[in-house]
């Protein structure tokens, strides 16, 4: 798991992040993977991209996902540079025989309608350009929902972890045949 905050788990308490959960459901399962958590807490897409090399060195993982740009839209980074970190990203983690997935992240409107727009659409297309397959927005499940977040309206709480990490469960089942996880027994 290469991301920022939303899946480094912050606010959280240690354990409780959705990356986390998922791994409790793989053990439980008795499935032979091991999910690493490489997510870091204000993570843009040129910092993922620095460090990856040396994650893929390390670790030497059959499947990459990326969680990252939120926080280069917010720190007014151009959408085109961010693009080209991920595809960079994504390639590099498919040069090394790695499968990649996508996770992609919706801005508050606050940013204005068009770069709204193009940020959600700068997601897919780097997707379409890497063929890596893309989550369109990982705080889906608990977007609409208010008391799912901390304080400060962006980071999701402990509770709104189970409903992530089964929305991520599904998608990694539709999209690398990913066994079917039942989550519902990995909640704090």
């Amino acid at each position: 798991m290469l991301g920022d905050s939303l899946s480094a788990g912050y606010g959280l308490p240690s354990g409780a992040a959705w990356p986390q959960r998922l791994a409790t459901a793989l053990h439980q399962h008795k499935l032979p993977w091991t999910v690493v958590n490489a997510a870091i807490s204000g993570d843009t897409s040129a910092g993922g991209r620095a460090r990856l090399a040396a994650l893929l060195a390390a670790e030497q993982p059959v499947l990459v996902l990326v969680e990252l740009g939120a926080n280069d839209a917010l720190r007014g980074q151009p959408l085109a540079t961010t693009g080209d970190n991920l595809r960079a990203i994504i390639g590099q983690v498919q040069a090394s025989g790695a499968r990649a997935g996508l996770i992609g992240m919706e801005i508050p409107p606050n940013f204005g309608p068009v770069y709204t727009r193009q940020f959600r659409t700068m997601y897919r297309q780097v997707a379409d350009d890497t063929g890596a397959p893309l989550l369109p927005f990982l705080l889906a499940p608990i977007a609409t929902d208010p008391t799912a977040f901390l304080e400060d309206g962006i980071h999701p709480t402990e509770a709104a972890q189970a409903p992530i990490a089964e929305y991520v469960a599904d998608w990694l089942n539709a999209a690398f045949g990913l066994p079917p996880l039942a989550l519902a027994s990995t909640g704090r």
